[in-house]
């Protein structure tokens, strides 16, 4: 049978297993107790290129670029620069935004995100999620030309990396391989972190490479020859006999600057399996000593689903072997328990926690009730389990989506569809207005004070909005900059307002005191949850969590205007509560009682 086939059964079979142990004993799910530091984690997650340029001086040049050589003049992008607007490299090009913007870079390192980490300590942040750090010509790095090495750019010598990796002769027997500069520099970075108590995930970015990763350039140069021949699936091999080249290979969704790497059922063949234990031993202990406290703390991995169990259950073997307290999520958007039931998997990246909860607060004509909003979360609970929900990374946006602000402006479309500007939709590019600020706030506090773990998307905290990608990978907005107003509009012939791109403070204020408060409060990290079914309205939902002797009752209301909650008799446990917000105390003595929500407004109560 083929790969794609065994796949399948592998699937399903884990969907038969998962529905058979549904009643299972929550500590089955939460097998490695040593995860206990990444229940409830506040997380961020980092897009490398547009973070912070800490080192201007290692900045991309135009030849480490694709296709920026084709552009006379091209140079780094200034930062603080109107996003749509064409730089005059960029006209000469094209006058479609979207056939340029993809050769931007801004110079984002990680030097720059040791310079700020003392921005995220302040946030209140306790785990970063980065986007590829590994070498690649891409903004992005999905695009591997190296697992074992970090971007040169990111690190302060990039040519001087070059050179270095290049005399050392580097193959895939770890034997070879160097440290550079860069590597030496995301070295730091963990430790810098570790003292302020935040934990490091990377991406591992499994599935393919990109067409300049060292095995890949020996296929294209030795063909069949190749050591690595075997490691990717070929089509076709060049026939030197004729003029044409027909060297053809399997590229991820068709996309040839992506080759797949091959696979059978079991997974990858045996060498390029060895490859990618060897660098999960790189980086989770660096100095390979047996103490991974200098490594990073766990691997988020791309596009997981597509890659095949016993490959999964293998590497997270490796992986909890190096750390037991490593944590592995992988980026599944459906539900991802026959993962995570394998033995594949910790978490994953809860795209099902973000799908309702936009239905519910920012949709407006496909607006859902409270309870369906309720139900569609309860079976999300139901299918992981309590234990393993605590685990989940709780997002809203990412480098995959619109960000959430641009979300807010632009209610009713199916999450991650139809929303980029285009001749053909009516996407609005323009900045968040008050009230479109107010229900990200809501949206804020329901995340931080719902089960799971929260992840913010770099920038979101500062007021940052844009469409999907690539518009949602903006440089990030910091308070010291001055940046150009945004006044271009990417499709010829569209006005839009003259926004000015500044830092929200009030924005920033809001998401350090709201996760301050999580953090005082244990029952917003580690209760656990049920739904209040006499708050589930047509506008409203209810939710309780406890956790030893503390206790916390949350109500939310999407309506815009104010709404009453009445409650029967002894749904709130008889008590003195603290309502976090407004700060002041209520007692309530087991009666009925009418709770009253401003428009778009929360209430959070806890146990005295």
């Amino acid at each position: 049978m083929g790969r794609k086939v065994i796949f399948t059964i592998y699937f399903f079979l884990a969907l038969i297993l998962a529905a058979c142990a549904a009643q299972k004993d929550e500590s089955v799910l939460n097998q490695n107790s040593d995860l206990s530091w990444a229940r409830g984690l506040i997380w961020y997650q980092i897009f490398p290129e547009r973070f912070y340029n800490g080192d201007p001086q290692n900045d991309p040049q135009a030849i480490e670029v694709p296709n920026a050589h084709l552009q006379p003049g091209w140079q780094p992008h200034p930062w603080i620069s109107d996003w749509y607007q064409f730089q005059p490299w960029e006209a000469k090009k094209s006058s479609d935004f979207y056939e340029v913007v993809f050769e931007r870079r801004y110079g984002g390192d990680l030097i720059g995100v040791i310079q700020k980490l003392d921005y995220l300590q302040e946030l209140g942040i306790e785990g970063i999620y980065f986007n590829p750090v590994f070498e690649a010509p891409s903004l992005h790095k999905y695009d591997g030309s190296s697992f074992h090495h970090i971007d040169d750019n990111f690190g302060p010598d990039p040519s001087g990396d070059k050179a270095r990796i290049a005399a050392a002769k580097e193959s895939d027997d770890p034997a070879t391989w160097i440290w550079t500069s860069a590597d030496s520099t995301f070295l730091k970075l963990i430790n810098e972190a570790h003292r302020r108590g935040m934990k490091i995930v990377i991406d591992g970015v499994f599935n393919h490479t990109g067409t300049e990763f060292f095995a890949f350039q020996d296929v294209i140069k030795n063909q069949q020859d190749s050591r690595y021949a075997h490691w990717y699936d070929i089509v076709a091999w060049d026939d030197p006999a004729t003029p044409q080249n027909e060297f053809d290979y399997k590229g991820w969704w068709g996309y040839k600057g992506l080759p797949e790497l091959a696979e059978d059922e079991m997974g990858f063949v045996p060498e390029a399996r060895q490859y990618i234990m060897n660098i999960t031993r790189r980086w989770m202990d660096p100095n390979g000593d047996g103490d991974p406290s200098d490594g990073i703390d766990g691997w988020r991995l791309d596009v997981a689903n597509e890659v095949a169990i016993p490959f999964w259950q293998e590497w997270n073997a490796l992986v909890k072997s190096i750390n037991p307290a490593a944590i592995t999520v992988a980026e599944i958007w459906s539900d991802a328990s026959p993962w995570i039931e394998a033995g594949c998997f910790d978490g994953t990246m809860n795209y099902q926690f973000a799908y309702p909860t936009i239905n519910f607060f920012v949709d407006q004509k496909r607006v859902i009730s409270g309870r369906e909003f309720a139900n569609r979360l309860k079976k999300v609970d139901k299918t992981y389990g309590q234990e393993t929900s605590h685990l989940l990374w709780n997002m809203l946006d990412s480098h995959d989506t619109d960000r959430l602000a641009s979300m807010i402006i632009n209610p009713d479309r199916n999450y991650d569809r139809n929303a980029r500007p285009s001749a053909k939709n009516d996407y609005d590019v323009r900045k968040p207005q008050e009230r479109e600020i107010q229900i990200q706030k809501q949206i804020a506090v329901f995340q931080m004070s719902y089960l799971g773990a929260p992840i913010i998307y770099y920038g979101t905290e500062a007021g940052m909005w844009g469409a999907d990608d690539p518009d949602d990978r903006k440089p990030m907005l910091w308070p010291e900059l001055n940046y150009d107003d945004e006044v271009s509009h990417p499709i010829p012939g569209r006005s839009r307002p003259a926004d000015p791109n500044v830092f929200n403070r009030d924005l920033f204020n809001f998401y350090r005191d709201l996760i301050q408060i999580r953090k005082v409060y244990p029952v917003l990290r580690h209760g656990d949850l049920q739904f209040i079914d006499a708050a589930l309205t047509k506008h409203s939902i209810g939710f309780r969590r406890s956790h030893e002797n503390q206790k916390m009752i949350a109500f939310f209301s999407n309506h815009d205007q104010s709404q009453v909650i009445k409650l029967p008799a002894n749904v709130i446990e008889p008590g003195n509560y603290r309502e976090i917000f407004s700060k002041q105390t209520r007692t309530f003595s087991g009666e009925p009682v009418e709770l009253a929500i401003s428009p778009r407004g929360y209430l959070i109560f806890v146990s005295e």
